[in-house]
């Protein structure tokens, strides 16, 4: 450390009394907590690293009462202490493959140590013992390479060490059982080998491993799809977080499509048929005990089944109006809207908006025992058991239309259309609101004002759009400022204006926030998702402008006029609430369209 004691006489593995020391030291730790930690020392496990004992002690940090001796910042003293860089391994950009061949698993068990870089001439190698140095000539020698020593807490290498190991050994265990001989006629550079055999099969416990580790890997990271993309020789493993696409790892091909046919197993799909796009469902459950369902979805591509996997949690699809980001005009007009006993409301916005949370949770709310709410979904996104829920199957006739038909002989009080698609399902849409039910359904449009040219383009006549739509509210998901390494910053008046313009908004306060990055949030400054939204409730005015031929720029001034805040202003109040980014907003959410008056109703 720059020396607990004294370096240079061998190797010493840290004890407890000397990291208490170099702490009360260094004035992070208290002369009577140490002793108090060293008297009752005999009542612990003594095969415990001592900063995880430390730890465990859950002592204030002095430099900041508010926050504890953790972990992550003993370790980051250590490294300071022992004048070695701190590293913090993150599994997104380690390539398991290529460091476990660094060095045996039994090797980095008995040292304690993980690689967790390498290059043509150096390996990087993390441990949480700064003075045990006996591996590091012996591992020069052997691999010609220089060694750079990080400190890593003993946690983390201990865990990875496991988890890397153990997926590294599967993916060359299956690799090494197919030989080669890896055929799939989908594969268009490979149809001449359609003669050789030895296909992995599924249901291989190496395979099982493989994807027990994504499930499980892709719960701990917060991941709302896994994406397995197959390519010409190493497939690719991607998660997306926060709206953003990870790269987490590269799978040897044959291994993928074994991977492949593993999990359309489970999800009940036809194994055989590679030509052709499925969708499955499948219910798993999380490391922590929670049910989670997975909708599954594959197309046929170059090089073989694309997979992408939707991961729906049930804790965080059924949410509160304030948890989705409702603001308080928001979730006035919005409970206004679903509150009718009959009429059609609309939820807009393009494919991973959140439509489908908002949906749900509002149907939670209102789905009481005295209501009868029915749905058609294609496919059903979260069985929940307060509501009749019903699945498209195109294959025998039951599409959104005949689907809709049937629940309304099913007594409902409530009907939630998936989507509106065709004309066939908005006229079922419109009649089931003429007779008496509350329907709501979901569109693909920009904004709110855009969903009602829309049904006009469909075929549904002005006037009955008139006598049934009660609202559109259009949405967008923004990621959110993480909270762990949040800051002021201050919001200049430019800066804002080019948020709102051309609307002529003031700008509430001179500060905001944002993220500097840290490891909770990957670096990234964000963490978490929230919506913004802007909501259309169709007053006596706004009605008077739906005509067979509507024009859209009129008709959204006539919205604005009546109070309709578009996504961006939105979006731009969540910024002076230090919620968002600047940046994260005029990335997500459209301009506002029209003639763009000003933003101060």
């Amino acid at each position: 450390m720059a020396t607990p004691s004294t370096p240079g006489q061998g190797d010493r593995p840290l004890t407890l009394n000397q990291l208490v020391a170099d702490l009360v030291a260094d004035k992070l730790a208290t002369k009577e907590a140490a002793e108090q930690l060293l008297v009752n020392r005999r009542s612990i496990q003594s095969s415990q690293h001592p900063l995880i004992i430390i730890a465990n002690q859950k002592w204030k940090d002095p430099r900041d009462p508010r926050k504890l001796l953790h972990l992550e910042t003993l370790t980051q003293w250590l490294a300071e202490k022992s004048d070695l860089d701190y590293f913090h391994i993150d599994p997104f950009k380690v390539d398991f493959a290529a460091v476990t061949k660094v060095m045996s698993n039994a090797y980095a068990e008995r040292y304690k140590i993980l690689p967790v870089a390498v290059n043509s001439t150096e390996v990087t190698i993390a441990t949480a013992e700064p003075f045990v140095r006996e591996w590091e000539a012996q591992l020069k020698h052997v691999l010609r390479l220089d060694i750079k020593r990080v400190i890593t807490n003993p946690v983390e290498i201990q865990s990875y060490i496991v988890e890397f190991y153990n997926l590294a050994r599967s993916v060359k265990t299956a690799s090494a059982k197919d030989k080669g001989n890896y055929s799939d006629v989908t594969n268009f550079e490979q149809l001449m080998q359609l003669g050789r055999s030895g296909k992995l099969d599924a249901n291989d416990q190496h395979i099982v491993h493989i994807c027990d580790w994504l499930f499980t890997y892709a719960f701990q990271q917060r991941a709302s799809d896994i994406h397995l993309e197959p390519r010409r020789d190493v497939s690719n493993v991607r998660f997306r977080i926060d709206g953003a696409l990870h790269q987490v790892y590269q799978i040897p091909t044959p291994v993928m499509a074994a991977m492949t046919s593993r999990i359309k197993i489970l999800g009940r799909m036809d194994v055989v048929e590679k030509r052709r796009p499925q969708d499955g469902r499948l219910k798993t459950v999380s490391p922590d005990g929670s049910e989670v369902e997975l909708r599954l979805s594959t197309m046929p591509t170059a090089f073989g089944e694309k997979f992408v996997m939707r991961i729906f949690n049930p804790e965080t699809l059924v949410k509160d109006y304030s948890e989705l980001g409702f603001g308080e005009d928001d979730e006035r007009k919005w409970k206004h809207m679903v509150s009718q006993p009959h009429g059609i409301v609309l939820v807009t916005g393009p494919t991973g908006s959140g439509k489908t949370t908002t949906l749900y949770s509002t149907l939670k709310s209102l789905a009481t025992a005295e209501v009868n709410v029915c749905s058609v979904e294609d496919p059903i996104e979260m069985v929940e058991p307060a509501f009749n829920q019903m699945q498209v199957q195109t294959a025998i006739g039951l599409n959104f239309a005949s689907g809709i038909r049937t629940l309304m002989r099913q007594d409902p009080d409530i009907i939630m259309v998936g989507e509106i698609r065709d004309l066939e399902t908005a006229e079922m849409a419109v009649q089931a609101a003429l007779t008496g039910h509350l329907v709501l359904s979901t569109l693909h449009t920009n904004d709110s004002p855009s969903a009602i040219t829309r049904l006009i383009d469909l075929g549904v006549p002005a006037y009955l759009i008139q006598s049934t739509l009660l609202g559109v509210m259009a949405q967008r998901l923004i990621r959110t400022i993480c909270p762990h390494c949040k800051e002021k910053t201050d919001l200049d008046d430019a800066t804002w204006e080019n948020l709102v313009a051309p609307w002529k908004a003031p700008n509430p306060k001179g500060t905001t926030a944002s993220g500097k990055g840290c490891l909770e949030c990957r670096m990234t400054g964000y963490m978490g998702r929230v919506g913004i939204y802007e909501t259309m409730v169709l007053t006596p005015d706004i009605k008077r402008h739906i005509v067979e031929n509507t024009d859209l720029e009129a008709f959204r001034e006539q919205a604005y006029k009546e109070g309709l805040k578009p996504l961006r202003i939105n979006g731009a109040m969540k910024v002076a609430a230090g919620l968002t980014t600047v940046d994260e907003i005029l990335k997500t959410s459209p301009p506002p369209g029209g003639d763009r008056r000003q933003a101060t109703r």
